[in-house]
Formats: C-alpha cells, structure tokens, sequence
C-alpha cells in the first residue's frame, strides 16, 4: 500500500472515531435533557395518608419542647392535690444535622406508638424535641436523637420544697427501633431500670443548670458545631508558634553591674 493510501485511511479512521464520540456525547446530553424534562413533568409522590394520619395524632398528644418553653411546660398539673408526682416522656429526634438523616425509623416507631402509649392506665405526658431546630436545648442537656428522655418531677410542697426530679436517659437504635421496643420500654416499665441521671447536665438539678451555665456551655458547644474544619487547626497552629516563639525569646539579659567608683 502506497504511503498516502496510508494516510487517507488513517485520517479517514480517526475521523469516523471522532464522529462517534461526538454522537455518543450527543446522545448522553439528550438523554440527561430527557431525564430531566421527565423529573420535572411527573409531580413528585404524596406521603402515605397511614404516615400523616399518624403523625398528626402524635402531635395532638404531644408537646413541642424549645428553649423558650420547656420549664414552662415540664411541670406538675397546679390543680393535682401534693404529694404527686408527674411523669413525662420527651422524645428526642432530629434531622440532617444532628440526626444525619437516620432519624425517620424511629419516629415511624414513635408516631405508631405513641396512641397505645398514651392509652395506657395513668399515663404519662409527652413531649418531643427536634434536635435540628433545638440545638442549644439538646445541648444544654447534652442529648442527642435518637433517644427518650423520661422525667419523674414531684410537685412543691405548700412551702415550695420538692425533692430532687427524677430522669432517666434511654438512647434508640436509629435501624432496629420498632413499636414493640417502645412498648416494652414504656408499657412494661422497662424505663424503670434505667439508672437515673444525676451528672452535670441534669435538666433540673446538675450544677450547670443550678448556676446558669447551662446555657452559655450549650451555645459554646453549638458554636464550636458551626465551625469549618479547617479554622481550629489554624487556631492550634497558630497558638502553638505564638508559644514557641515566646519560649524561643528567653529571659531578657540582665544588665552589667557597674562597678564601685
């Protein structure tokens, strides 16, 4: 074969080549195009009227706990005769920033659950916290979703003296929680077991809450949260060459005594 045949081939071949690229290219740029077109025409899913149903009557029987209210609300009924004492059960969720999106499991389990719980013979009340939208509350707690929260707070006596509440702190499973889970921990007074809280953090004892730091600590915490990654590491970075270069300057000399005229 003769070299220009050669070359007219080769030309020839690789401009085939490249015309198939730019078809295949083509095509993928109007199939993402289809795709797209498709997305947006068919309107997306509605929820399963069971899960609304249910999430509705959970927020019937619930209170909505926030930094603002939940003294307020955490409280013995006035109109109950002393001694007495008030159960409450507070849930503790949360969403893509506390929860990592892996909260949705167990609050199906808790929106189910919560009409048989409150069905039950002097049952407690409830309440829920979303850690996404509360996060000085969890934090001046220092909880996290998903959890349960069960409070036993005993109502003042005539002279305002009332013991210490009474609280105990059961974490969820974010895969395995069911209704069954909820049931035994709350119908078959599993909670019960659980040994009470009395650190630091106590919502209405521990020493933080007793001295108004609580709060303060909690919005640090939620600060440090909010932080990129990198701006600590350049703090330490630039703290510890702070400090070195201190050391490296070492005592100032001191001056020559003169001697006696």
């Amino acid at each position: 074969m003769r070299p220009s045949s050669a070359l007219v081939l080769a030309f020839a071949a690789s401009t085939v080549a490249q015309d198939q690229v730019l078809l295949v290219d083509k095509l993928k740029g109007w199939f993402a195009q289809a795709t797209a077109a498709v997305s947006s025409a068919v309107p997306a899913a509605a929820s399963s009227p069971v899960a609304s149903g249910r999430a509705k009557a959970a927020e019937s029987i619930q209170h909505e706990l926030t930094l603002e209210n939940w003294k307020e609300t955490l409280t013995v009924d006035p109109s109950v005769s002393t001694p007495t004492t008030q159960e409450w059960l507070v849930y503790i969720t949360g969403g893509n920033a506390t929860c990592f999106g892996f909260c949705g499991n167990t609050t199906k389990a808790w929106n189910t659950s919560l009409p048989l719980l409150a069905a039950k013979p002097n049952p407690p009340k409830f309440a829920v916290i979303d850690c996404d939208a509360q996060p000085v509350l969890c934090n001046s707690w220092s909880v996290g979703p998903p959890s349960l929260y069960y409070f036993q707070i005993p109502k003042p006596l005539a002279d305002q003296s009332a013991p210490a509440a009474t609280v105990r702190y059961q974490p969820l499973n974010r895969t395995s929680t069911t209704t069954d889970t909820l049931k035994k921990l709350v119908l078959d007074n599993e909670l019960e077991n659980v040994v009470p809280y009395e650190g630091y953090f106590h919502p209405f004892n521990g020493p933080l809450q007793q001295y108004g730091l609580a709060v303060p600590l909690a919005y640090v915490i939620w600060g440090f949260s909010k932080m990129p990654s990198w701006l600590p590491m350049i703090l330490i970075s630039f703290m510890s060459r702070t400090i070195m270069g201190r050391r490296g300057q070492g005592p100032a000399p001191r001056a020559a005594a003169q001697p006696a005229q």
